[in-house]
């Protein structure tokens, strides 16, 4: 089965009347709910390294960077050290800027205003409907969500949420989709956002939407996003631009995903058929068009997807390969995840960062012998249970004949943040 089959969703909804948004004095994004009976209650939208980037600078392009190994995530944009934990939440603001300047597109804060309503069926299914208003355009969007019987954990139930498809909030059939979805509807086809950036967004908005609606009974400190393939690229950028996600799982999402683009360049070049950012950006619309500016000089990037995987630190990670599908660039993920393994050892959470590589089944299905490893994660996680055993990093190391060789790419001390 796929891995979003192996979750069990849970949640109730209530009717959540309109938000009317305003900018506050204290820099986060405001908003006022008006309720059925017409009370105001204020309320205030985190928006993902606002602290951080006030009191650093985070610049959108290092026009004199040039390495052609992976990036030291330890070393701020100037060249200074990052000795302490403050210094990674300004360091995480930076890459947040970088990656979206060069690769991503950039990611725009809440609509102006925002309606939410629920409907339930039945006992097992819910859609929970979002429209959203900004500078005279708006859009709706309608998730589905599904849940268990019974009563919810008294702080509310844990919700997953899963990539699943083609999205109607950005679309991704292939070129021909650049800015075609209802988050262009909204903020214009021109936006700069790519298609994973637009459902970071959407996923952003459904978070909104369930911390106005106490009655639905949801634990939002406790949601995690997942997906397979394209989807699983998508879930990570999820989680790494939305603080708010408790865990973030993607499932062999390779090269644009887990996967680092200088580690993938280096699988093709000794003979793999593995997909590289030159390819990429002429397959479909998962990150702007700027970034094919960069693709065939990698070594100007002052990032890779360590650092995208990174910006989740020290919050909860764990993701899968798929070592049968060489496409998916199998010692790139590996290679990947271990350079950006050593952020949470830095920040001493190691084992809140996990990573399975394995094969014998087909893409994207669910190999039961996974399953402790995901169960863990969501029992240290997202049901309460911090006695359980995460320490999870391995792969059956099949690569095409490929060495990974760790010096030849991480050529950083991984520092102790106090």
């Amino acid at each position: 089965m796929q891995l979003l089959k192996a979750i069990q969703l849970g949640m109730s909804f209530s009717l959540v009347g309109l938000a009317r948004a305003r900018p506050s004095e204290q820099g986060e994004f405001a908003a006022e709910l008006l309720d059925d009976t017409g009370r105001t209650h204020s309320l205030h939208m985190p928006v993902a390294t606002r602290d951080a980037e006030s009191l650093c600078p985070t610049p959108a392009h290092l026009p004199t960077f040039n390495n052609s190994k992976l990036p030291n995530p330890f070393i701020f944009d100037d060249g200074r050290p990052v000795r302490t934990v403050a210094d990674w939440d300004c360091r995480r603001a930076q890459l947040s800027t970088l990656i979206q300047s060069y690769e991503s597109g950039l990611l725009p804060g809440p609509p102006q205003s925002m309606f939410v309503h629920f409907n339930k069926t039945g006992n097992a299914t819910a859609t929970l409907s979002i429209t959203s208003y900004h500078q005279g355009a708006s859009m709706t969007f309608a998730p589905t969500i599904a849940f268990p019987s019974g009563n919810p954990p008294r702080s509310g139930w844990p919700l997953v949420i899963a990539y699943d498809g083609n999205s109607d909030m950005a679309q991704q059939n292939d070129q021909s989709s650049r800015g075609v979805g209802l988050f262009y509807d909204l903020f214009g086809a021109n936006a700069s956002a790519s298609s994973m950036v637009a459902w970071t967004w959407g996923v952003s908005r459904i978070i909104d939407a369930l911390e106005r609606t106490p009655q639905a009974q949801i634990n939002t400190n406790k949601i995690a996003v997942t997906g397979c393939s394209r989807n699983g690229k998508g879930a990570l950028m999820a989680g790494a631009f939305e603080p708010r996600v408790a865990l973030t799982i993607p499932q062999e999402s390779g090269s644009g995903g887990d996967a680092c683009w200088r580690l993938s360049l280096y699988e093709q070049d000794q003979g793999s058929v593995v997909q590289t950012a030159t390819e990429i950006v002429q397959e479909n619309v998962w990150f702007s068009t700027d970034f094919a500016n960069y693709v065939n000089d990698l070594s100007v990037l002052p990032f890779d997807h360590h650092s995208l995987a990174a910006m989740i630190a020290p919050r909860p990670m764990i993701s899968y390969e798929n070592t049968d599908f060489v496409w998916l660039s199998p010692l790139s993920s590996f290679g990947c995840m271990s350079a950006a393994h050593t952020v949470w050892e830095a920040l001493g959470v190691a084992d809140h960062h996990g990573f399975e590589q394995v094969g014998g089944h087909p893409h994207c299905a669910w190999p039961d012998s996974l399953s402790p490893t995901l169960n863990a994660f969501f029992n240290r996680f997202l049901l309460d249970q911090p006695h359980v055993n995460t320490t999870f990093f391995q792969s059956n190391m099949v690569f095409n004949n490929v060495t990974w060789n760790p010096e030849q790419w991480i050529d950083w001390k991984t520092p102790r943040l106090a």
